[in-house]
């Protein structure tokens, strides 16, 4: 299954991530995952939404400067040694990550590793079924019920 990331290519200043978040919420897309990185003066913020579609309509809209990528949601265990067990996976099949970053879905359960790896989609998605890992699309992205912390 396929997720799909918007990168969102904004000056590294004050109000630029605001104004992100302040035009997805007025159009009431849901962020699932951010990440934000910077080189001098520019940056880009990926982002996992509920409306890859509709959150790239309404940011090139208002002005900013957005692409969308295929990208890999790999659903593993959130225990130690989880995270390597896909990476192994990916390196003894010759699949390079170029970008990747995650979140936990539930906490010592599970957790979710979204890579890029760039060309290799369809064998990376082979070599993940082969090894029963499941895969995230964007509507099950979308469908993902926020985490709620108990007060102890």
């Amino acid at each position: 299954m396929i997720a799909y990331q918007l990168s969102i290519f904004a000056e590294d200043k004050p109000g630029r991530l605001a104004k992100v978040t302040g035009i997805l919420k007025k159009g009431k897309i849901n962020l699932r995952a951010i990440t934000i990185s910077t080189s001098d003066t520019f940056g880009v913020i990926n982002v996992l939404v509920d409306d890859p579609e509709g959150a790239r309509s309404i940011l090139e809209e208002a002005g900013l400067t957005v692409s969308m990528k295929e990208v890999i949601a790999v659903v593993i265990e959130d225990r130690p040694g989880g995270l390597d067990r896909l990476v192994q996976l990916l390196l003894e099949n010759g699949i390079n990550v170029g970008n990747a970053y995650g979140f936990v879905l539930e906490s010592r359960k599970k957790a979710v590793f979204v890579v890029d790896v760039g060309d290799q989609l369809e064998k990376t998605q082979r070599v993940l079924k082969e090894a029963s890992l499941e895969t995230l699309d964007a509507k099950a992205l979308s469908a993902i019920e926020p985490f709620h912390y108990m007060n102890y």
